[in-house]
């Protein structure tokens, strides 16, 4: 029997409007990406997401 594979994940960071910020996170998510965390830039005034989504093998 066979073990399970483990999922295989891509990862991808990209910058946030804060003033489109739900038309920029509903387009990510219609690319199958998933929200993990938003972050401060390195200036602390921009937002910075980070998403994840299965890799395509």
């Amino acid at each position: 029997m066979s073990s399970p594979s483990a999922t295989r994940w891509e990862y991808l960071t990209a910058p946030v409007l804060i003033h489109n910020t739900q038309a920029i996170l509903n387009n990510f998510g219609r690319d199958g990406w998933e929200l993990v965390q938003v972050t401060s830039g390195a200036n602390g005034e921009q937002l910075v997401a980070w998403f994840k989504r299965p890799a395509q093998t």
